[in-house]
């Protein structure tokens, strides 16, 4: 394998590579990505080739896409209002076609643009091979899923065919129904279910700050929950942080908040002594 082939410009060095690359072999990297990445043509490009190389390594990864500034386009072009309970989007009959269709048209998008990069991929989608099994959130939500099965064959099948799973965040319901779900919360569930090495959530934050406003690299769940109950940590990284100690609590080994806005995040984050975000350990 050569490696200096398969790293993107601009990446981690060729020694970092080989220095990280024994850790991540056999072990499965469960990635979600949103935000600036899916709309940012540059951070986009990086994020392709960052996957591509983590498949071209022989290494295992699953990745999840958000939409939610696709989404909001389209509904604002429909003149659809966006409401939010609790950060979790009322998802009503009209909406959950909106929100399927843009999820689709991204994880085509992404699929594509990995193809190109002769990275071997597959999509995975409610109806074409849904590997999540919801239950309904609060009525007043409307289609909106909680993750209560993974089919975990499905995904290892995927994975043994040196293809990298692409998961739109929906899932079925006991009524054959499609629900959307939080993006955070599916990839999660999906780490949790196949005891991923590492979970990575891709926002547009520089990861946890401490209360001078300085990036924390490393904390685990006791200090999360301290920081959480001081508010600390506050507004949109609350349900980010909860999915993170719920992942690290059933058996998932660190996950980390990851700064998608920097170059090759990605990369960095795993084969860099620096990383790029926060790291959460049980």
């Amino acid at each position: 394998m050569d490696i200096e082939k398969i790293l993107p410009n601009g990446g981690p060095s060729i020694d970092e590579v080989k220095k990280y690359i024994d850790k991540y072999s056999n072990e499965i990297i469960v990635i979600k990505c949103g935000g600036s990445v899916l709309v940012d043509q540059n951070l986009f490009k990086q994020f392709i080739e960052d996957i591509s190389a983590i498949n071209k390594l022989n290494l295992s990864a699953i990745v999840i896409h958000g939409g939610g500034k696709n989404i909001k386009k389209k509904l604002d072009k429909l003149n659809i209002e966006s409401k939010f309970i609790d950060g979790l989007r009322v998802t009503d009959e009209k909406t959950i076609k909106v929100v399927e269709e843009a999820l689709l048209e991204l994880n085509y998008d992404i699929i594509n643009n990995l193809n190109n990069h002769q990275c071997n991929t597959k999509s995975v989608t409610p109806k074409n091979n849904n590997v999540i099994k919801i239950t309904p959130e609060k009525k007043e939500l409307g289609f909106v899923g909680f993750p209560i099965e993974i089919n975990k064959d499905k995904l290892l099948n995927i994975i043994q065919e040196k293809k990298v799973p692409i998961l739109v965040p929906m899932g079925m319901g006991d009524d054959g129904k499609v629900y959307n779900i939080n993006a955070d919360i599916a990839a999660g569930a999906v780490a949790k279910e196949l005891n991923s090495r590492r979970l990575l959530l891709m926002t547009d934050v520089e990861g946890v700050l401490g209360k001078d406003k300085n990036l924390i690299s490393n904390i685990n769940s006791s200090v999360a929950k301290q920081m959480l109950k001081e508010g600390t940590i506050s507004g949109g990284m609350i349900p980010k942080i909860n999915t993170c100690l719920d992942a690290v609590n059933n058996g998932v080994t660190g996950v980390v908040i990851v700064d998608g806005r920097k170059p090759h995040s990605i990369l960095f984050e795993l084969f860099s002594d620096k990383g790029a975000g926060t790291l959460i350990r049980k």
